[in-house]
């Protein structure tokens, strides 16, 4: 795959409950890497990624990834919403929630093929959730829901994951393991894009950051952009960022 892929938001407007929520972005997030988005709450981030998905409509500008509109690549998008949204009561076992990822290409009543079998065993197989195929998903912790969600979004063949706040209620051990295993999936030549809060983690594991408040702040390589200086400008300035005492 092309190393130069990339998800590009140009001069992008998307309204919510029509008040613009994100306002003239601009940005260009690249194919191989794990990209943070950081920000304030109500600095439109969740916005973003129902626009790139397509939910919500665009007020201005465009969304293109590998040169062509996202509304014409809808396959090659997939999302993992926050776990807390998921209904983790569903008396379905891992496997079926992994193999739900191949309807969005073989639509949800035809019959699975050896491709999508193979597709799914693979995807199982990168997670390492193969071993929970047949236990319910409602009994896996979270971390191991985490990666059978995962699972089902690779196993629809997406070339970009897109995560709102992946980290929630996970312990540091089993957020240190999911976030490893996007960053090698991302690697491959495709993209991860994921709204993480704790600026220790985006540090850590992102390659590049965008920091949204609701225009672009900065965005680019994570040592670079997470500066004090474009912090401050897009949470205030301290001690809002974190420098409270007690």
């Amino acid at each position: 795959m092309s190393a130069d892929r990339a998800l590009v938001c140009h001069d992008l407007t998307v309204c919510y409950r029509k008040r613009p929520a994100v306002h003239h972005l601009d940005c260009a997030l690249p194919c191989n890497g794990l990209v943070g988005v950081v920000g304030p709450n109500g600095a439109g981030k969740s916005t973003l990624l129902h626009a790139i998905l397509g939910w919500l409509p665009l007020s201005g500008g465009s969304i293109t990834w590998d040169g062509h509109a996202v509304e014409t690549r809808r396959g090659v998008i997939s999302w993992l919403a926050q776990r807390r949204t998921q209904d983790a009561g569903f008396p379905v076992d891992a496997r079926t929630v992994v193999d739900s990822g191949r309807y969005a290409v073989r639509g949800a009543f035809a019959g699975f093929r050896d491709d999508d079998r193979a597709a799914v065993e693979a995807a199982m197989a990168e997670m390492h959730v193969a071993q929970f195929a047949s236990r319910p998903f409602a009994e896996l912790s979270g971390g191991q829901q985490q990666r059978v969600l995962i699972a089902r979004a690779l196993a629809s063949g997406a070339q970009v994951l897109l995560l709102d706040e992946p980290l929630t209620g996970l312990d540091a051990p089993s957020a240190d393991d999911l976030l490893r295993r996007l960053r090698d999936w991302a690697a491959g030549g495709r993209l991860v894009v994921a709204v993480i809060h704790d600026l220790a983690v985006v540090r850590a594991w992102c390659s590049e950051v965008l920091l949204l408040n609701r225009s672009a702040i900065a965005c680019g390589p994570t040592a670079a952009t997470m500066s004090e200086a474009n912090l401050a400008r897009c949470y205030g300035p301290p001690p809002e960022i974190g420098h409270h005492h007690g």
